[in-house]
């Protein structure tokens, strides 16, 4: 395991400590949240924990499975006690960029109906700006994709439409939609973008957690360091 893998499992470890019995927990996607999932279905396994969670993917559901985690939805429970993610990007302010897994629709609104959102990752997604070597992934109505593409390039965006890796065409999220990633570079004002990015019709949500995260912890090759939002 390189020492990454090992930050981000550290990291995993403290978030899942805030888990309480009787919890409706929210859980992201992608490899570093794995982690999470695993220290979950140990906990349930040896501390008889009952909780239920909340995915934010197929991919997440198909991990609660395999670790034994009892799923719900927000039908059910429109109100979390906690959510934990991960993220691509995050700034000294601890906002974010996220949705590389491609499920950051899903996963912007399980963090906003949490009542403390933690995020997990290594040291390496650390940044002194958003945006610096790092693409922000947006989630775009597939009618509205050519214009949406064209609004951002009037911006000094460079949109680039994701396609698979092992399919013909475009990626396709779990609610239908497009993905477009966008390199803005260095983003001086990341809440301004936000909003002239949520006002151009067919962009359904941006990547960027603005003014969101509660908690980071942050794995490094020797430790885990906590950020809190002031």
């Amino acid at each position: 395991m390189s020492w990454k893998e090992k930050a981000k499992r550290k990291a995993a470890l403290e978030a899942v400590k805030h888990i309480k019995k009787g919890f409706i927990v929210g859980l992201g996607s992608g490899s570093t949240i794995a982690y999470a999932f695993q220290e979950i279905g140990k906990r349930i396994k040896n501390e008889s924990l009952q909780i239920h969670v909340v995915p934010t993917s197929y991919q997440a559901s198909l991990l609660a499975t395999k670790y034994g985690i009892s799923t719900t939805t927000l039908d059910e429970h429109p109100k979390l006690d906690l959510a934990i993610d991960g993220a691509d990007q995050i700034d000294n302010e601890l906002n974010l960029i996220k949705g590389m897994g491609g499920a950051l629709l899903r996963e912007k609104i399980v963090a906003t109906a949490a009542k403390q959102f933690i995020i997990i990752a290594d040291e390496s997604k650390m940044t002194d700006s958003l945006g610096k070597n790092q693409l922000v992934p947006i989630e775009v109505l597939p009618f509205a994709c050519a214009t949406v593409m064209s609004k951002i390039r009037e911006m000094k965006g460079k949109p680039f439409l994701r396609e698979g890796t092992n399919k013909v065409g475009p990626v396709i999220t779990d609610n239908g939609n497009f993905l477009v990633d966008v390199d803005f570079g260095a983003i001086k004002n990341p809440k301004e973008l936000e909003y002239k990015l949520k006002s151009i019709p067919g962009i359904i949500e941006t990547g960027l957690f603005i003014e969101i995260a509660d908690i980071v912890y942050i794995g490094t090759k020797t430790s885990v360091e906590i950020l809190k939002r002031k």
